[in-house]
């Protein structure tokens, strides 16, 4: 793994940090690669019960594609006739959304600065968000006659909904941490110099917490959104069974009654 993303696993949090800050943490190839192994390493780890995906350095969360690079890239296509440059969302940026998305794990977005075009994608795709009070958030996309990637035509309207959704793909504009969070963009919004200890603070408790019963209020949500009423009551049945049949369950209950803090084995 390229040491432009660090991974680290310590008590059951698996931590993937972005590690270009010198580049506002852009998005090029070889981070792109990185990002996805590391990604998909923690959503395979039984070690790993949450994950936390941050960045290094004050400015950016991530700007999105390294447009640096992707110059170098589109002018080689030209020249060769090839259209290899966009097939990055296919190999890179669809592999890294689907596995923040469906792994049956909590992921929090620890967001430390400005999170435009992917980088903005990507923290969408995390299940909670917490966000310094001097980030910002761009679309991007439109800005430079592309249109949305990242996973974020499915995510931000079902954020923001899609007329807000629509307004911020068709005219990209900086929008601050606290109109993030009144959107709902942002989930919790913390002083800049305090990012990074809450955020751990929020992935650490849910990397303690019933693990199984997060994965099945992860799959429930991402299955309501797209289902009938009918459909998404038969799936809270399945996955109520399933988590009533966790040793987690079991464990809480105990505690419940013998007034304790219960101590979840995330089975």
């Amino acid at each position: 793994m390229a040491d432009t993303v660090l991974y680290e696993v310590s008590d059951g949090l698996a931590t993937i940090t972005i590690n270009r800050p010198e580049a506002m943490n852009a998005l090029n190839i070889a981070t792109k690669v990185a990002l996805r192994e590391a990604v998909q390493a923690a959503a395979t780890d039984e070690a790993v019960r949450a994950v936390l995906l941050t960045s290094a350095g004050e400015r950016a969360f991530c700007v999105g594609q390294d447009l640096k690079e992707h110059i170098g890239l589109l002018v080689s296509d030209r020249e060769t006739g090839s259209r290899h440059t966009m097939s990055t969302v296919k190999e890179h940026y669809n592999p890294i959304v689907r596995a923040l998305t469906e792994m049956p794990k909590p992921v929090v977005a620890g967001v430390n600065g400005v999170a435009a075009g992917a980088g903005f994608g990507f923290a969408l795709a995390a299940d909670y968000r917490v966000v310094a009070d001097t980030a910002a958030f761009n679309t991007s996309f439109a800005g430079v006659a592309l249109t949305a990637d990242s996973g974020i035509s499915w995510t931000l309207p079902r954020v923001v909904g899609p007329g807000r959704a629509a307004d911020l793909l068709l005219f990209p504009r900086s929008i601050t941490a606290q109109d993030a969070y009144e959107l709902g963009i942002a989930n919790r919004l913390v002083p800049a110099g305090e990012l990074r200890a809450e955020a751990e603070k929020v992935a650490r408790a849910l990397a303690s917490g019933p693990t199984v019963a997060y994965a099945a209020l992860k799959e429930a949500v991402a299955y309501g959104l797209t289902h009938t009423l009918a459909e998404t009551l038969d799936k809270e049945d399945e996955l109520q069974t399933r988590a009533g049949s966790s040793e987690d369950h079991a464990i809480a209950v105990q505690a419940f009654v013998n007034k304790e803090k219960p101590k979840y084995l995330g089975r």
